[in-house]
């Protein structure tokens, strides 16, 4: 028998005040954090005298690095317990952004990039996310499960925007005389800061450790099948997302159109508040016309339109786009979400979570610098080119692979 989290008629009664509501915020903290971060790491990289191949190179490493831990953490949750895994990863998070914020040589950067928590993408790949999904999809039913992620997704989206929006602070700093380099510095003791404050909200979590009577329980039993199907099907997309993660899209708008920092971080904010109420209307959407569908037929649309930014001629256009894109890219994250913790046991939720998360770090992890190589050759177009094609592909697999394998709800 495997005890895990319990929700008392206590919790019941009063909703989602535990442990969901920790876990809210604690990703709202660490969203926010992550949302000024990928904006301003390629400003900072900069500023240490790295290029744009050297770059893409950083967030390779970040990805990679990121894939391999949270892998092992995934394992880790079907036997550990759940809270002291996330606090443990809020100490990495504060490590890390003190580690940048001292940074001053290339190797360092390298170093703290592969081993820490920066997230270059700005969305939903971190070591955080298996054990939050294992947390949050124990504390509700299978009805309301999706719309559940959809909240979840809702307020890590926003706070990204929000932080997206804080990535203008250098310029005001720079205001009041202090040297870009020291205010960016200053951002990333910041985003150490958030890590504190997610370690303690966490603490709040009431998991118990989980106790294994008789036969030791495999991280991934009847659902390995599934698990690896999806695992495949979702490197796909990983890899392609690598083309275009915010980092990059960033450096691209720099140097194609000499957008300031202050006017790019005004643009990620508003493609963040889009993609943020994007993944309700998901969650409704996939009650309707089922999880798979909804992640299908609105994803595909968005790589149409990231596509047609890379070869449109003006700033305007292209940040039309990428809007529209914004709008519909991300409805396919709580959906996604909701069906891999849907079509497994209970007990391989940890694992199910990170070996179907891992792939938006670990086959995501060569392509940033395949696109910092393509940047430095003069081919800015191709890499959101891609993208799209590979995104494309990748959902009409996964809806010819998976059109059969029906979640509870919709049975």
């Amino acid at each position: 028998m495997v005890t895990g989290l319990h929700e008392t008629s206590e919790q019941s009664k009063i909703g989602e005040r535990s442990p969901t509501v920790y876990v809210y915020a604690a990703r709202a903290l660490r969203d926010f954090g992550d949302g000024f971060v990928a904006v301003l790491l390629p400003v900072y990289l900069t500023l240490l005298g790295l290029g744009a191949f050297e770059i893409g190179v950083v967030a390779t490493l970040a990805l990679l690095g990121s894939a391999l831990i949270t892998l092992g953490i995934g394992f880790l949750g079907v036997r550990t317990n759940l809270r002291r895994l996330l606090i443990g990863a809020s100490a990495l998070m504060t490590a890390t952004g003190f580690a940048f914020a001292s940074s001053s040589t290339t190797a360092v950067v390298l170093l703290v990039a592969f081993v820490g928590t920066i997230n270059p993408s700005a969305g939903s790949v971190s070591i955080f996310v298996p054990l939050e999904h294992a947390v949050l999809a124990s504390s509700v039913s299978d009805k309301n499960r999706t719309r559940m992620f959809g909240r979840y997704g809702l307020i890590g989206a926003l706070a990204a925007a929000a932080g997206a929006l804080a990535s203008a602070s250098p310029d005001l700093l720079n205001d009041f005389g202090v040297t870009p380099l020291t205010a960016l510095r200053a951002m990333f003791v910041f985003y150490a800061l958030l890590g504190v404050a997610g370690g303690v909200l966490y603490l709040r979590i009431p998991v118990e450790t989980k106790k294994v009577e008789g036969k030791p329980i495999a991280a991934l039993g009847p659902s390995r099948g599934i698990v690896y199907k999806m695992a495949a099907l979702f490197s796909i997309d990983a890899f392609a997302g690598g083309f275009a993660v915010q980092s990059l899209v960033a450096l691209w708008l720099f140097n194609k159109f000499g957008l300031s920092l202050s006017a790019a971080g005004f643009f990620f904010f508003c493609s963040g508040v889009l993609s943020a109420f994007s993944l309700p209307a998901a969650a409704r959407l996939s009650e309707r016309f089922g999880l798979v569908n909804t992640m299908v037929f609105t994803h595909a649309p968005s790589s149409v339109c990231l596509i047609l930014a890379a070869i449109v001629p003006n700033l305007q256009l292209a940040l039309a786009l990428l809007l529209i894109r914004a709008a519909l890219s991300q409805m396919d994250v709580p959906t996604r979400s909701s069906y891999v913790m849907a079509v497994v046991t209970p007990p391989e939720r940890p694992a199910a979570a990170s070996v179907t998360s891992v792939p938006r770090s670990l086959a995501a992890a060569a392509s940033p610098a395949i696109a910092g190589a393509l940047f430095e050759a003069g081919y800015e177009a191709w890499p959101w080119i891609i993208c799209g094609v590979l995104k494309i592909i990748y959902d009409f697999a996964l809806l010819w692979s998976l059109r059969h394998i029906k979640p509870p709800e919709e049975q």
